[in-house]
């Protein structure tokens, strides 16, 4: 989806990055790194936790980082910690609703400015191109949920409510493109756009872009 939604370690293709600037080999000039290295330090220390999760959570997994990992990345004191998040898992809840804002400012518009069929069709190209991206590791809302199995949990409510905006986006659309089962299509849909997040990591991701496609196509035309 354009750039990815990683704060601090993700990446575009060569020759771009969002942070900062890269040269044409796609590694960041010393200066550019320099200026990105002062910025972040002067974010407000709940930013700079929240991007450090970021970073760590979508590369290293949840439980696998700990809060005093969390605070030397972050470059604040413990104190500073849990004034701002009363647990790790507020972080997670924080972390993840970045995430949420990151997808809907992509898909939103896509939804808005185009005719039904043809915003469906340009969403998922917006996966395809997300899931070429370096460093690409799944869905950061799936990859939560399998580290939380308790379904009542706030991390999970919280992927959950992701999953219901993209399934109730998914119907408007078809629903305006006057489908005769947008509920049922929708929800079809979903499980292609959770399959593309796990495909764009783990399989050849240029051999299955036209599946996809193709896959989303028939089901948006009702055939």
């Amino acid at each position: 989806m354009g750039v990815g939604p990683y704060e601090g370690g993700g990446r575009s293709g060569p020759g771009r990055g969002h942070n900062g600037e890269v040269s044409s080999t796609g590694q960041k000039t010393t200066n550019a790194a320099r200026r990105e290295i002062k910025s972040e330090g002067e974010l407000p220390p709940r930013e700079r936790l929240v991007r450090a999760a970021s970073r760590l959570f979508y590369y290293e997994g949840v439980r696998a980082i700990g809060v005093e990992r969390l605070i030397a990345e972050a470059g604040v004191t413990k104190a500073t910690f849990y004034r701002h998040f009363a647990s790790k898992d507020n972080l997670v809840v924080a972390y993840l609703l970045t995430k949420d804002a990151y997808y809907r400012q992509v898909a939103e518009p896509l939804a808005a400015g185009h005719p039904p069929a043809e915003a469906i069709d340009l969403i998922f190209e917006a996966i395809a191109e997300h899931a070429r991206e370096r460093g690409f590791r799944g869905s950061p809302f799936l990859n939560a949920a399998a580290e939380y199995p308790d379904a009542d949990h706030p991390v999970r409510g919280l992927v959950t409510s992701h999953r219901d905006w993209i399934r109730t986006l998914f119907q408007e659309l078809l629903t305006r493109l006057g489908h005769a089962d947008p509920k049922s299509a929708a929800g079809a849909l979903l499980m292609l756009y959770d399959g593309a997040m796990a495909a764009g990591y783990l399989d050849d991701w240029s051999a299955a872009h036209k599946t996809l496609l193709d896959a989303v196509r028939l089901i948006r035309s009702g055939s």
